[in-house]
């Protein structure tokens, strides 16, 4: 069972929620690490004084702010605690708002909120369903590990689910950043209603089991190969860029394409009655991206070294074409 990150309470008027804050998420990266070229040492990283070139041991660190060119403020951590002792403890909803109105760009980490104890799960499921009903979420401030946090509250089917937010000084404006910006597209364009119906033709129900990290599974696979000492052969670049002159036929096409891809579906669905794997379009039109996620789905070895044909071979796809 997971521990909890942080514990405290929820107040939103004058209602007080004691609760445990729990990461929702969990890392799935494949972790290297650093060796010297040619060996098996270990390169670790130490801490040194760069002056005298000694170790410093950690209880000797202190955190410092430079105010001017070599001349620095020092803060002590227990010091960084004092200036907020009671926020700490509380997450602080000062309002509620409607989820469509945060913007994604907005959101940084995911936890999970569980009452502290047995006798609190009253106004804790009271929160959580007045807020699934509302369809509201709230937004609040809180303080761990000596850093404030703005964040959102909301309410997941069993839980509430607590995501911290970036700052407004902490997120870019494009307008400022991005060196290239296109003007707006003028509204009832031919493109922008083609555009349109591909979005429609390729709508469906988001199913977080249907998509898996395919850049790590070859991480792994290159792993494995060059423990056996195996060859690997480099991935495809990108496709190359839509033509301007093209756009139009791109679009249609891939309408047909997607609506093809859904006739298939319900006719695989309907021949294999409860089977619940998604066939899509037909193996020959699919990418060397959609290819190898088939091939991670059905189990086919060796597949991250194989070329696209190799493939569609593998899954049948060029018999079928034939």
């Amino acid at each position: 069972m997971a521990r909890p990150v942080w514990s405290g309470v929820i107040t939103f008027g004058l209602v007080t929620v004691p609760v445990r804050m729990y990461a929702a998420t969990e890392d799935h990266t494949t972790h290297f690490r650093q060796l010297q070229r040619g060996t098996n040492d270990r390169v670790r990283n130490k801490r040194v004084n760069e002056r005298t070139g000694k170790d410093v041991e950690y209880d000797d660190i202190v955190k410092g702010y430079e105010i001017a060119d070599g001349e620095y403020v020092t803060v002590e951590r227990e010091e960084l605690a004092e200036i907020a002792p009671g926020k700490s403890q509380v997450i602080d909803v000062s309002g509620f708002v409607e989820a469509a109105q945060i913007d994604p760009v907005h959101y940084v980490r995911a936890y999970y909120l569980s009452p502290s104890g047995d006798q609190y799960g009253k106004p804790y499921e009271l929160l959580r369903a007045a807020l699934a009903e509302s369809g509201m979420t709230g937004i609040a401030t809180f303080v761990m590990h000596s850093k404030e946090y703005l964040v959102a509250l909301r309410a997941g089917d069993e839980a509430l689910t607590l995501h911290t937010l970036h700052w407004a000084d902490e997120v870019r404006d494009p307008r400022e950043e991005l060196p290239v910006l296109p003007a707006h597209e003028r509204s009832g364009s031919k493109e922008l209603k083609t555009a349109r119906q591909l979005i429609e033709s390729m709508s469906t129900a988001f199913r977080p089991q249907d998509y898996t990290d395919t850049y790590e599974d070859r991480v792994r696979a290159l792993v494995e190969a060059k423990a056996k000492g195996e060859e690997i052969t480099p991935e495809e670049g990108p496709p190359e860029a839509t033509n301007v002159v093209d756009l139009s036929e791109a679009l249609n096409r891939s309408i047909e394409r997607a609506r093809s891809g859904k006739r298939e579906t319900r006719r695989e669905t309907k021949d294999k009655g409860r089977s619940s794997r998604r066939k899509g379009p037909a193996l020959a039109e699919l990418s060397k991206e959609e290819l190898y996620q088939r091939a991670t789905e059905q189990g086919v070895k060796g597949r991250s070294k194989m070329s696209r044909e190799q493939l569609l071979d593998a899954l049948g796809g060029s018999r079928k074409a034939a």
